[in-house]
């Protein structure tokens, strides 16, 4: 959602990177290509996301017209500039530098041994179901573990999609989202929430008490959201933040629906491709179900898989760019 009048420089500035790593996701963009199309250095891309470098308007225009953000990321910086200058201006105590946020905890180190994911369409809403096996080889024990919720309607054409979530933004209650590990419930706090992207960090905690991941053990967590199809486009994409050793997807649409599948893959050294292997594909219940997998996949490898019903065509999707 828009910054409201109160919004801090740091916010504003937490904003502004959130927006540019949600565009950059969005455009299936590695840091490294979105820095040589914008010609900074990776580590300049790298710490602007981060929020180690404060916002440009420089930075702000050319990844808006890279990312073709349809103007997002530059009223992100416009925000933060009201921020600045409303400090300036009114001689408040400048801050404490924000600090670095380690991602779990100092000394942790997660390896995904096996990512399933499961999207089910019942012809009006989709239900995501993600099943993730976490071994946690560092030395420390680790409370938290970061998820990201991220739809673009209309792929290829930013200004309408933005226009669509500002007016119907996507909401936590009708995400209910929903987390457990090891039977327990785990609770979960927003770290980001846009009208079309959110952070959550789901807890190795609840009401009767805490369940850490132990330096050495390995556990396995699930989280399950639903968005409606106005507001889902025809796309799912996984992307590869940490090592994982096995990656699967599983797609069920109704078969009244006639669907069909496709799917490319993006990495850090390539554009996008055919996926290496066609998705498989069997029919039960009155559902059609695909499914693919991969075999230790690259970091910051992105598979995007795609589909149409032929059944019901949808002419306005225009999915020519891909996230």
């Amino acid at each position: 959602m828009d910054a409201h009048d109160a919004v801090t420089v740091e916010e504003a500035a937490a904003n502004f990177a959130a927006e540019i790593a949600y565009w950059r996701e969005v455009r299936g963009m590695p840091k490294k290509a979105l820095a040589e199309l914008m010609g900074f250095h990776p580590s300049y891309v790298s710490h602007m996301e981060s929020g180690r470098h404060k916002p440009t308007a420089d930075f702000a225009h050319r990844a808006d017209e890279t990312l073709n953000a349809g103007k997002a990321i530059w009223r992100r910086w416009n925000e933060y500039e009201t921020a600045r200058t409303r400090q300036t201006t009114a001689a408040a105590a400048v801050p404490a530098a924000r600090p670095t946020e380690q991602p779990y905890a100092t000394g942790s180190a997660i390896v995904v041994e096996h990512d399933a994911a499961r999207l089910d369409y019942d012809g009006t809403h989709y239900r995501l179901t993600m099943r993730r096996l976490l071994r946690n080889t560092g030395t420390a024990p680790i409370t938290r573990y970061l998820i990201r919720i991220s739809v673009d309607r209309y792929p290829g054409d930013p200004e309408r999609s933005n226009a669509h979530y500002r007016a119907h933004p996507l909401t936590w209650d009708e995400l209910a989202l929903t987390a457990t590990c090891r039977g327990e419930v785990m609770r979960w706090e927003a770290k980001h929430d846009r009208d079309a992207f959110k952070e959550v960090w789901l807890l190795f905690d609840n009401d009767q008490g805490r369940f850490p991941l132990y330096p050495g053990d390995a556990v396995w967590i699930e989280y399950a959201y639903t968005v409606s199809d106005t507001k889902w486009g025809r796309w799912f994409q996984r992307a590869v933040r940490l090592p994982t050793e096995h990656l699967e997807v599983v797609l069920a649409f109704p078969v009244a629906l006639d669907p069909v599948v496709w799917g490319t893959e993006t990495s850090m050294t390539a554009e996008a491709s055919p996926l290496p292997s066609a998705p498989g594909r069997r029919e039960e219940d009155g559902m059609r179900v695909f499914t693919w997998s991969t075999g230790r996949p690259a970091l910051h490898a992105r598979y995007r898989l795609e589909w149409r019903f032929r059944a019901r065509p949808e002419q306005d999707m225009r999915q020519g760019e891909f996230k």
